[in-house]
């Protein structure tokens, strides 16, 4: 543990106290330091990366066998009921929808067709933390009296309830009227939400029926999603394997097919990541356009923008349909989709080397090229391979952009805001099994300590304004009709606890977050270990609907998600 506790205290050092490299040559221009040459400021970066690699790669070694042993992870994964024929399980929103509106099914069908499912799979991944079924099944009848009463035809049906009768969940972070409401906080286990967040609003507009809500790590701030309140998820396609997080409840329920769709938010990868440990497409939009209201731990300010709503599904195509719902009027502000023929396809197959971050292995390097390949086939595109070095340095940009959003500190989140966690007698306490916090949490407020004194310092206002000036150097690069390929993780999922071995590596995700860019999850298939693969597709400011279209050829290419056996 205390292992652990050094790794996430030293990375953390390294973001906030200045320790950095460069290389000299990039498609976007590298910050200039004055006080040192190119090749002083070369050799010692590589002198300092090469040190930290070399310490990293010593603790992963000792951190792995303690693991083991701590832990005694399961020889073998523990299989779930198959999804078999059931036709509804397997089929995509838009195929649903437009069955019920035909009255070819009905929803009260569908909705048992998944309730069902939920009941088989939920002991073995702990997805789904509190449900309304009931209500559900209600609102089903509803639904199909409303249709079989030809108030509406079927084009108005469509137009007015796209989403008529189609059950979903949504992680636990946002508030569904009625259920539990706790970001996996244990001093938020009795509060019930008392209304709908402003996307649930939004689905049930158009016809929508909330199912119940899913797990998350501990207020929502770990890529593993655990909490001291309804335990650990598991991924469906190995349970000795993380879901991703925080929306990793929602990852691994969408995965085995437990609801139709699902909804998570995204402020460093939380959309992602679970898509792309649990071979789902998931989306983050663009900042700003979709309304974050009704989510724990509350945003505003420069943190509202970093942080995103978005849909998480099985089917590519689905992805439009979702995101135009929950667009609204905004919806407007998308661009136009280009001829594809006239796309620019950027890529690159690592951050550049960051010694803060896991290397990329060769499998997941692999997926970024098999893409560009296709695309390169398919619609006669040049694929540019680029080298943007402030891509290195993503973990610093994210968090001291984080870090100078004006949060709420951490430790006064865990408390509820009405005081603070000390992270220090936490921390005793865990080591006693004493502690209503996860290890993760604990760590975060010992870092968030750390974090203030490198806030004074004058590398923590460079890395924000490098940030600033990466925004606006990504935009003129990509423009309305490039789209950027790019590693979702640097492998595939790995064993529980092992995200402590390596806590930044949620960054390949997390940069795209201070850019404010749309950012699309595509599954690839399967990896040598049986786990879902993939990539990033990024996107323009405003861009949405081109990565999703991207997605849908890359589905038809590579198949999209694969049922876990």
């Amino acid at each position: 543990m205390l292992l652990v506790v050094a790794k996430m205290v030293m990375s953390a050092v390294t973001v906030t106290t200045g320790l950095e490299v460069d290389f000299p040559s990039s498609t976007l221009e590298p910050e200039k330091h004055k006080p040192r040459t190119p090749v002083v400021n070369a050799a010692l970066g590589m002198l300092v990366a090469s040190i930290f690699r070399l310490l990293f790669w010593i603790y992963d070694i000792i951190g792995s066998v303690i693991l083991a042993v701590l832990f005694k992870f399961p020889a073998e994964k523990n299989p779930l009921p198959p999804i078999g024929n059931r036709k509804f399980l397997r089929q995509s929103v838009t195929e649903i929808a437009d069955q019920i509106r035909r009255r070819e099914i009905t929803s009260e069908e569908v909705v048992r067709a998944f309730i069902g499912r939920i009941e088989e799979v939920n002991n073995q991944i702990t997805a789904l933390v509190d449900e309304r079924f009931d209500l559900a099944i209600e609102e089903a009848r509803k639904v199909d009296k409303l249709i079989q009463s030809g108030e509406y035809d079927e084009t108005e049906l469509q137009d007015k309830f796209p989403l008529l009768g189609v059950p979903f969940t949504i992680k636990d972070s946002f508030c569904v009227a009625g259920l539990k409401h706790t970001a996996g906080l244990h001093l938020r286990k009795e509060i019930t939400a008392p209304q709908d967040a402003d996307v649930v609003k939004s689905l049930k507009r158009v016809g929508a029926i909330p199912l119940g809500v899913t797990n998350v790590s501990e207020l929502c701030m770990w890529w593993e999603s655990v909490n001291t309140v309804y335990g650990r998820s598991k991924n469906p396609y190995d349970t000795r394997h993380i879901t991703g997080g925080s929306s990793g409840g929602e990852g691994a329920l969408q995965a085995c097919a437990g609801s139709a769709f699902g909804v998570g938010s995204d402020i460093a990868g939380s959309i992602r990541m679970p898509s792309f440990f649990c071979g789902l497409f998931g989306h983050k939009p663009s900042t700003g356009l979709i309304s974050n209201w009704g989510q724990v731990p509350e945003t505003f300010g420069r943190l509202a923008e970093l942080l995103t709503t978005g849909p998480m599904v099985r089917h590519a195509r689905d992805m439009r349909l979702l995101l135009d719902v929950m667009l609204g009027d905004n919806i407007k502000k998308i661009n136009k989709v280009p001829e594809m023929k006239q796309m620019r396809v950027l890529y690159m197959v690592h951050d550049g080397g960051s010694p803060l971050a896991s290397p990329v292995n060769d499998e997941m390097q692999d997926c970024v090229r098999r893409c560009v390949q296709h695309l390169e086939y398919k619609y006669g595109v040049k694929p540019q391979k680029v080298n943007i070095i402030k891509l290195y340095h993503s973990l610093e940009i994210w968090a001291q952009t984080l870090c100078g959003a004006g949060a709420v500190p951490f430790c006064e989140e865990l408390a509820l805001k009405q005081g603070k966690v000390n992270p220090f007698l936490e921390l005793i306490k865990f080591f006693f099994n004493a502690s209503p916090h996860t290890f993760p949490a604990i760590v975060l407020g010992l870092v968030e300590k750390v974090a203030y004194v490198g806030t004074k310092l004058p590398r923590h206002q460079n890395m924000i304004e490098m940030g600033n000036s990466f925004v606006k150097e990504f935009q003129e690069l990509m423009s309305d009709d490039a789209i950027f390929i790019y590693p979702s993780h640097p492998t595939a999922a790995p064993r529980h606890h092992e995200p402590w071995l390596a806590p930044a590596d949620f960054s390949y995700c997390g940069i795209f977050n201070v850019l404010g860019v749309p950012v699309t999850q595509v599954p690839m298939g399967l990896g040598s270990k049986g786990l879902p693969i993939g990539v990033q597709v990024v996107g323009g400011i405003n861009s949405d609907h081109l990565t999703i279209k991207v997605a849908e050829e890359l589905e038809a290419a590579f198949g999209g998600w694969v049922p876990p056996s």
